[in-house]
């Protein structure tokens, strides 16, 4: 048997594998040495990708609910059902009444926009995404301090002598390239600093210099400290923000006369430590990182706020060994009457998105223009958002329901209709660039066949956009240049629509699925096809700084490489020196002062934050609902034998908190909150913190018939969330009770 190259799906990362199959099974994985990015670096995830392609679960052919089961049916069938529902309920109803729900991408990438631009085709623009639900305020952060919300800050490892996290825990969550093989590195570097800011003591902060082992919720506390801390003591940057940042003079009354002493008693740190970590982060070339820890947490968008702050009064942004750019794009401006909102909630459009943790409010009310239809790819809400039991009742009230999904998740039980999907490994996906320096691309073939009569999530919305009647007739020669087998002879064919046809641009993704995706048997291939068409100068040089003969077949050159080079290829070098000049604010430079956030700012002080800490008598205990562990990956590994003879699914306590209230070590009890209760191992552990209770996410799966494990999203209430809708997943107050 061959190896053949593919990447993990089970995280964001998509490290590099080489698999062996036998008899379409994958049955040996290893991590792929020649990788470009991950160098022969997974985790137990990626080699257990064989349980997240076989399983039990997997919905084979189209399927209706008929009653309460379901019963099988011909694709005609379902997309002829489906058009003739969804019709008439926008023709009673109005566009508003239909949304679109997505999962997170690693593993449909190129399948979530077919579906997200069908909606938008139909007139809707609520399109509920998973990086709503986690990303939201820092969307909202970058782009008021940025000028994009879809503008990221990556860290330049290569150069950084210290790092910073805050929030994360990447020993475990893998959610940057070689996670464990670069912390465990510069934890042995003497030259180099490692901070961890973290509640307790996670598998990151034991390999770390300093430990800020930080009260619950009292980010914004620190950070705003820090910075108060640095200006006092004239640490900060003075002539990178003379030339990069606009509003600096306009935020110094926020520090002014803050009490930083008492502010991180509140946060129960010491001073000579938050010190230290000060002097260090303005003197070294310091870069950090955050993660869900703030992202759902108190103040969460105010966090990631002033996390920009710090970066720029420091000058760590666009500098060797600091922060990056990446990314970019247009995003909506909450405060634009044109950005549409939530019908009941008021939420704004961020990023383009809306967080799914409205979602069930907004299907339960009596509101005409309610949502009434939902399309859901590759998203399983039942356990992947918050409160299981609102999402229940609120989809049993949907009129109509159809999940395109690749298992019978807890959510496609609940559906009229689901549609069967392939896998990642039976499709084609990935990502067509990526990176601020240099710029990888990376498109994994399928490396097994479909076993039923599944499709590409892009060939699934692309045949249900043209039953609608979203794409036109087409011309033959777009038919005939597809199947020439000759990509110069389509291009020029489709250049030559396009330019004779500019509204075909609104459906330019359909037409290359309909005409290329049917030559080569792809939807997803064909759909990165016209990023190589017309490239900008900027796009043309990088390329040719990677190898790639400038030229008018340059972007044909590369399509072809990505094609051919499965492990991944560099496709782009760019100048770090320009960095800075994607800023996308109008002044081109960071922009410290916005008045949205001036109030906001003035009221974390410790005072007012003492008086919100103060706990509820019926809920003694804060719940960190969600922790990244070797034995979860969200809940795209449904079959329990992958960790098998592992303690995966548990409730950590302190053992100071479990001698207090009486529990036991593997005892079972019981966590409940405002929203519900679940029943869960006990297992005591110096893991958690005293006053803090933790359980993993992704587990409570009924995996064929048996639950395995507690759901933890039916403790999370969907109102115990921010006011851009991100839920306080790492704030949750319980009580835990024996059984």
């Amino acid at each position: 048997m061959s190896w053949k190259k593919t990447a993990c799906v089970l995280c964001g990362n998509t490290c590099g594998l080489e698999v062996q199959v036998e008899n379409n099974r994958i049955v040996k994985v290893r991590p792929d040495k020649v990788d470009p990015i991950s160098e022969g670096y997974a985790c137990r995830k990626g080699t257990s990708i064989a349980f997240h392609q076989h399983n039990a679960d997997r919905v084979l052919c189209p399927m209706k609910k008929v009653g309460d089961k379901f019963e099988r049916i011909s694709w005609d069938q379902a997309i002829g059902e489906i058009t003739e529902k969804l019709k008439d309920i926008l023709q009673r109803h109005g566009a508003r009444s239909l949304a679109s729900l997505v999962g997170g991408g690693e593993f449909n990438a190129l399948g979530i926009p077919y579906l997200v631009r069908m909606v938008r085709r139909l007139g809707s623009r609520y399109n509920y995404s998973a990086a709503n639900q986690e990303f939201a305020g820092r969307y909202w952060a970058h782009g008021l301090t940025l000028g994009s919300q879809g503008m990221g800050l990556t860290v330049d490892f290569e150069h950084s002598d210290m790092l910073l996290l805050i929030g994360k825990n990447p020993f475990m969550s893998h959610n940057f390239p070689q996670a464990r093989r670069r912390l465990t590195k510069m934890s042995k570097n003497r030259e180099q600093l490692l901070v961890v800011v973290d509640p307790r003591l996670s598998e990151t902060a034991r390999l770390a210099d300093i430990h800020l082992a930080i009260r619950p919720g009292t980010d914004a506390l620190l950070v705003k400290s820090m910075i108060a801390i640095i200006l006092k003591e004239g640490m900060h940057n003075r002539e990178y923000i003379d030339e990069h940042v606009d509003g600096f003079n306009e935020i110094l009354p926020w520090f002014a006369d803050f009490d930083v002493t008492s502010a991180l008693k509140v946060c129960e740190l010491d001073y000579n430590q938050v010190f230290k970590v000060c002097r260090e982060f303005t003197t070294r070339q310091s870069c950090l990182l955050d993660d869900l820890g703030i992202l759902m947490n108190r103040h969460s968008a105010l966090v990631s706020y002033l996390l920009v702050v710090l970066l720029a009064i420091c000058g760590r942004i666009s500098v060797p060994g600091g922060n990056y750019l990446v990314g970019g794009g247009a995003g909506s401006d909450p405060s634009d009457p044109r950005t549409w909102r939530t019908l009941i909630t008021d939420i704004p459009a961020i990023n383009g998105m809306f967080p799914p943790n409205v979602l069930q409010e907004e299907i339960m009310n009596a509101h005409p223009d309610r949502i009434r239809a939902v399309l859901n790819f590759a998203a399983n809400p039942l356990r992947s958002y918050a409160d299981t039991n609102a999402y229940e009742n609120a989809f049993r009230q949907l009129e109509l329901l159809v999940v395109a999904e690749i298992v019978m998740s807890e959510t496609a039980a609940l559906a009229h209709y689901v549609l069967p999907s392939k896998t990642a490994y039976e499709s084609w996906d990935g990502t067509p660039g990526g990176g601020f320096s240099k710029v990888y691309a990376r498109m994994r073939p399928p490396i097994v066949e479909a076993e039923g009569e599944q499709k590409e999530g892009g060939e699934i919305f692309t045949l249900l956009a043209d039953a609608m009647g979203l794409i036109p007739e087409l011309p033959e020669p777009l038919y005939q240049a597809a199947g020439s087998g000759n990509i110069r002879e389509y291009r020029d064919v489709l250049v030559d629509y396009l330019m004779a046809n500019p509204e075909s641009g609104r459906f330019l993704q359909f037409l290359v699925a309909k005409t290329l995706g049917k030559a080569i048997g792809s939807a997803h291939l064909a759909t990165i096809f016209p990023m190589f068409i017309q490239r900008s100068q900027a796009s043309q040089e990088e390329a040719a700084r990677a190898g790639f003969a400038a030229g008018p077949d340059q972007g044909l050159d590369i399509y072809q490489a990505i094609i051919d080079h499965p492990e991944g290829v560099l496709v782009g070098i760019r100048d770090p020196e320009k960095n800075i000049e994607t800023l996308a604010t109008k002044s081109r430079k960071i922009q410290l002062y916005n008045s949205e956030v001036n109030d906001w700012i003035r009221k974390i002080n410790p005072i007012d934050e003492e008086e919100q800490l103060k706990v509820d008598e019926r809920f003694p205990l804060v719940l960190m609902a969600g922790r990244h562990m070797d034995m979860n990956a969200n809940t795209m590994m449904r079959d329990p034998a992958w960790n098998e003879g592992r303690r995966a699914c548990t409730l950590a306590m302190n053992p100071a908190d479990a001698q207090e209230f009486g529990f036991t070590n593997g005892q079972m009890v019981k966590v409940v909150t405002e929203a519900g209760e679940e029943n869960i191992e006990m297992e005591v552990t110096e893991d958690a913190r005293k006053g803090q209770v933790i359980i993993p996410h992704g587990f409570g799966l009924v995996y064929n018939g048996v639950k395995y494990g507690a759901n933890v999203n039916r403790l999370t209430k969907n109102t115990h969330r921010d006011q851009f809708g991100t839920p306080m997943h790492r704030y949750v107050p319980c009580r835990v009770e024996a059984l």
